[in-house]
């Protein structure tokens, strides 16, 4: 990719329309320096009826025409998992720097292959992970890092809900794996972002929804040396205080105790009391309303990522740090299904 001034825009083109696009689509053009400049579907329509309400002019339904015709500088890709290793190679292929949704793909040898080939090819290669881009859970981290409380020991993480998603995505009915891959991808990576890499790995599967393939219940046991952090995930759970997609954290220390509770409320704990805040996420017109909180953090995430494209710095979620989450998620179903504790 030729290096760009500053004040260019860059101009991204992308591939899908499915629910996601239209939200990425906004979070790129809230930031004012990208340009869309094509979009392809493999069912047309779809792409015209997007790139109409975007005023996007290129509308392509072969995804290699499109990168050789509009000749963007990066492709974002925002298709299933399933097309990832395609689109990937496809942009790699040309040159062109990619950006892709998570889960990466849908194999760990798959997600390998397509870190390699981008590595090989000296392609920028950069994964959508936007979860640790939310407010309320980077300003924990900050204060994690702070060292206001001291050495961590224990970490719980939870994202239990009854949410309709399948309202909104019915292809998730269908996955023969369902809840680690979606809403794991994102929970695993914000305990590295958290707490950095993990010796081991323990992972119970359920599936409650009995009209679903996949599982829908998970609970996962992270370790390392003293630390021991527990995700746990759910769309089978009814409770109290479930604010969908709020991911609710706690963090006990030496000197004190981190939380992030309902509402975006984070509370620090030390010997000298209680400090809370809330951090709620930033508002945009575009956001569906009961995604807010993830649809915001997408402008932050695009944010780092053309950081990243401009050579300013690299990208927090590049794919060589994101091939390290694709391994936990594979290494809690191994550990599903041998009902053993994994070491990493």
């Amino acid at each position: 990719m030729t290096q760009m001034a500053s004040s260019d825009k860059l101009r991204i083109a992308v591939a899908g329309a499915g629910f996601w696009a239209a939200y990425q689509i906004a979070g790129w053009l809230e930031l004012g320096e990208v340009e869309v400049c094509a979009i392809y579907n493999r069912t047309r329509a779809k792409a015209e009826s997007l790139a109409s309400r975007f005023g996007i002019r290129a509308v392509y339904d072969d995804p290699q025409k499109m990168l050789l015709e509009a000749r963007p500088d990066a492709l974002d890709i925002i298709t299933s998992p399933d097309t990832h290793e395609e689109l990937v190679g496809l942009a790699v292929a040309c040159g062109v720097p990619v950006i892709c949704q998570k889960p990466m793909s849908t194999s760990l040898e798959s997600a390998e292959r397509m870190v390699e080939g981008a590595r090989a090819a000296g392609v920028p290669f950069i994964v959508h992970e936007n979860w640790r881009w939310q407010r309320p859970i980077r300003q924990l981290q900050q204060l994690l890092a702070s060292g206001m409380v001291g050495k961590p020991f224990r970490g719980r993480l939870e994202f239990n809900c009854s949410f309709p998603v399948f309202d909104n995505q019915p292809f998730l009915r269908e996955l023969d794996r369902f809840i680690i891959t979606d809403v794991g991808s994102h929970v695993l990576d914000v305990a590295r972002f958290l707490f950095g890499e993990f010796d081991s790995i323990y992972c119970r599967a359920q599936r409650i929804h009995g009209d679903i393939k996949g599982e829908d219940v998970a609970t996962i046991v992270l370790a390392r040396g003293d630390l021991t952090c527990t995700c746990e995930l759910s769309y089978a759970s009814r409770l109290e205080h479930e604010r969908f997609p709020e991911t609710y954290i706690r963090v006990e220390a030496d000197a004190g105790a981190l939380e992030l509770g309902p509402d975006y409320w984070v509370r620090a704990t030390t010997e000298e009391g209680t400090h809370s805040k809330r951090y709620p996420p930033r508002r945009y017109s575009w956001v569906d309303p009961a995604y807010e909180l993830v649809h915001s953090s997408i402008v932050d995430c695009h944010r780092d990522i053309l950081a990243a494209l401009r050579g300013e710095r690299r990208a927090e979620t590049d794919a060589e740090d994101n091939i390290k989450t694709v391994r936990l998620v594979f290494a809690a179903y191994e550990s599903a299904q041998r009902e053993e504790v994994i070491r990493l």
